[in-house]
């Protein structure tokens, strides 16, 4: 599914369908901090139900079900969706029969109130399984990771504090590479402008996630927090990781995709040794619902 948003790339077109497969492979690199951050602060943690929106291959629901938290996980794209079953049940990891994936964007979240989105009457039925587990509101946590930017917050935000309980959060995650302290993420991040000049993933520096007012005004911001992890990486993961991007796999032409490779793969040949790190910062907000 090619979504087009003039917020994102300059509109450009980009479908992670196409790059699911090098979503899967290469993009579960957050480290163990990561989710200690998440459960240190009571979240996600056992008899609790959490929705995860924007799931993608579902990295976050698969490395926290061993927490003992209950997983739903949603996603704009079935391609991904179908790379998250697929990682669960090859995991040979029983806290994975906690986890329901479906194919659902979040600005039809209402399906799983059990009644049809607003302003669309008549939701086609396949939108949701019909053996599938439909889990029932309220969650205790909905988290959204390396995501949050792409929703219509103003159809989105009264859906989730709908979805959630009284006393529920909102947990925003995000994580990236800090390209103008880190030698091998600049050059990377260069060739993908070379070829998505538009590409609005470029340029990140330490900040708070930035919450918009849509959102804000039915949640409360409760607490953030940034701070740097250093994520390790080989040639191939790391062009793994690049391919994975939205500037590169999810937007580029077959031919542009061809040369981008030829093209990465040699800097790393001559420029990058075979294993190394590269900074990153990671950040959090929690949002309690007004």
């Amino acid at each position: 599914m090619e979504i087009k948003d003039p917020r994102i790339d300059a509109g450009k077109g980009f479908d992670w369908g196409r790059v699911s497969e090098d979503y899967a492979r290469f993009r579960d690199i957050y480290p163990e901090i990561f989710y200690q951050k998440i459960t240190s602060r009571g979240l996600c943690t056992a008899g609790q139900k959490c929705l995860d929106i924007g799931t993608g291959t579902g990295v976050l629901p698969r490395n926290m079900a061993r927490f003992g938290a209950s997983w739903t996980g949603t996603d704009i794209s079935p391609e991904q969706i179908a790379q998250a079953k697929r990682l669960a049940a090859d995991a040979g990891d029983p806290n994975q029969a906690h986890i329901t994936f479906l194919a659902l964007p979040a600005e039809q979240l209402d399906l799983l109130e059990g009644k049809p989105p607003e302003n669309k009457p008549n939701p086609e039925k396949s939108m949701l399984p019909q053996n599938s587990c439909q889990p029932a509101a309220p969650f205790d946590v909905i988290t959204a990771c390396q995501c949050f930017w792409y929703f219509d917050h103003k159809t989105v935000a009264p859906i989730l504090a709908r979805l959630l309980k009284e006393d529920g959060r909102l947990l925003v995650l995000y994580m990236a590479w800090l390209p103008f302290e880190d030698p091998i993420a600049e050059k990377s991040e260069k060739l993908v402008l070379k070829y998505s000049p538009g590409w609005t993933g470029a340029g990140e520096t330490r900040h708070p996630i930035v919450i918009p007012d849509e959102v804000l005004a039915y949640f409360d911001l409760e607490e953030h927090e940034e701070y740097d992890v250093r994520i390790p990486f080989t040639r191939a993961s790391w062009h793994g990781r690049m391919k994975a991007c939205r500037g590169v796999g999810a937007s580029l032409s077959e031919t542009e995709l061809s040369r981008w490779e030829v093209e990465h793969l040699a800097m790393l040949e001559t420029e990058v040794p075979e294993s190394f790190e590269v900074l990153h910062y990671a950040a959090l907000a929690i949002l309690r619902k007004r």
